[in-house]
């Protein structure tokens, strides 16, 4: 039989075929050791075959299809272990909030890198706006014309009110998206107000640090009631780049990729070589500084995040 994973919770997987039922199946002992250097094995959007035990209930996963893209990060603590987000996604939604917690930039690039290096369209949600001041207000505005300018959509919602609501319905209608985000960004409650069936649990915001508290602890993939799915995540905590030379790293910049014809030398870093376009267009405003200097973090396998206030 074949199906799609659904949810996975350790080493169980809950897979649905195209008729719409559901089977709770683990994978073959074998299974694990093909070549697989993730900490999970199968992740929510795989296509799977999978054997029906006797019981008519469970399953064997066998095999696994062949992914047309993925979402995968590297812890940044000492483990540095890789975990696959979801696959076989059509768009990828990153749900940030400038405050309460705040999203760093520098998480928002490493997760765009990504996405571009495996071409999975991306569109920023900049959620909770019904707390933001006119100060905020306006940091919005710069962050949301640094992104649409290089060409990545933005939506501006209120999971509360329900601002923005129904164009990111509309936008969902007919394929597969992710919704990833850190903790507290109303991710969920994001979910919930797009399609209210769904009820899924929302969490408060940690006094002390101002950050989330997990509230979805695994992956699951839910259908809409437009017809389309969406993969809801763990709120991720940090956002490691997995498997990135770094001399193309610039090519998963939108900005940068447009220039790397223009510079003196093919192999240039865009960092101290002479006749360099991208370091031009940095210094003639072209290019935003906060995303350059985004570039050089990865690129110096920095995994810091830069506060939103540096945002000029």
């Amino acid at each position: 039989m074949q199906g799609v994973v659904h949810i996975t919770t350790g080493s169980n997987y809950r897979v649905e075929t195209a008729d719409g039922k559901s089977f709770e199946c683990k994978i073959k002992g074998n299974f694990r050791m093909k070549g697989i250097k993730t900490t999970n094995p199968i992740a929510v959007g795989d296509v799977v075959d999978f054997e029906l035990l006797p019981d008519g209930k469970t399953g064997l996963i066998s095999n696994i299809h062949e992914r047309k893209n993925c979402i995968i990060r590297r812890s940044i603590n000492l483990s540095h272990q890789s975990q696959i987000i979801a696959t076989n996604i059509d768009r990828a939604f990153l749900v940030v909030s400038l405050f309460q917690p705040r999203t760093p930039f520098g998480f928002i690039d490493r997760f765009l890198v990504t996405a571009e290096a495996y071409f999975i369209p991306s569109t920023i949600i900049f959620n909770k706006v019904d707390i933001y001041d006119d100060e905020s207000m306006k940091l919005l505005e710069m962050a949301t014309k640094m992104y649409t300018t290089i060409g990545y959509e933005c939506c501006i919602t209120s999971a509360l009110l329900g601002d923005g609501v129904e164009e990111l319905k509309n936008s969902l209608a007919g394929q597969t998206s992710l919704f990833a985000g850190n903790s507290g960004v109303g991710k969920s409650a994001l979910i919930n107000a797009i399609d209210s069936n769904l009820q899924l649990k929302t969490g408060n915001i940690s006094g002390y640090h101002q950050k989330g508290k997990h509230t979805t602890t695994f992956a699951e993939m839910h259908r809409l009631n437009n017809g389309g799915f969406i993969i809801d995540t763990p709120g991720i905590k940090e956002f490691g780049m997995v498997d990135f030379s770094k001399d193309e790293v610039a090519l998963f910049f939108p900005e940068m990729k447009a220039l790397l014809h223009e510079c003196k030398f093919s192999n240039c870093t865009h960092v101290h070589e002479p006749g360099c376009a991208v370091k031009t267009a940095v210094s003639e405003h072209h290019i935003h500084p906060q995303r350059y200097k985004s570039y050089l973090n990865i690129l110096s396998g920095k995994e810091m995040d830069i506060e939103p206030w540096e945002l000029k």
